[in-house]
């Protein structure tokens, strides 16, 4: 009667086989994590922006008290969770534009606070060199990091 098991060859062979199998799949697997956390960027970014937007709709109301110098975009990023005074309603409630502030999926330290992981620019810098300054207008990946879409994320 035969042996019946495997050779050493063929097992070296299933294992070759497995391992090419693995290397191939491992940029699928990269690329699928980067997308998600492109994914979490693109959706944290319009979160941000939309809460910008509402503290400014906000100041064009009335419910935000604004001094004549300032733009009518928060001080800091800070104030759209944690919220501001409503100015028309008696009991001085707090108008809250965002529940939670989220982090940029991109930054190196998680130590850091939501806040801090995001660059900002202010209403009076241009675009191209955005700076910041004595408010928050617009957000952005500080992640030296290009997109699949090749555009880098600080562009985003």
């Amino acid at each position: 009667m035969p042996n019946r098991g495997f050779t050493l060859i063929e097992l070296i062979i299933t294992v070759a086989i497995v391992g090419i199998l693995a290397m191939t799949a491992m940029p699928m697997i990269e690329v699928t994590a980067k997308r998600q956390k492109e994914v979490e960027l693109r959706a944290a970014l319009r979160q941000i922006r939309g809460g910008i937007d509402a503290y400014r709709r906000a100041v064009s109301e009335g419910k935000v008290e604004k001094k004549v110098d300032e733009s009518g975009y928060p001080h800091r990023l800070e104030e759209l969770d944690q919220g501001v005074e409503n100015s028309l309603d008696p009991n001085k409630a707090r108008l809250y534009f965002l529940r939670r502030l989220p982090r940029d999926p991109f930054a190196d330290d998680p130590s850091l606070p939501a806040a801090q992981s995001w660059g900002k620019r202010s209403y009076a810098s241009p675009p191209d060199a955005p700076q910041e300054g004595a408010d928050v207008f617009d957000v952005y990946s500080l992640s030296p990091g290009i997109g699949l879409n090749g555009i880098a994320y600080r562009e985003w």
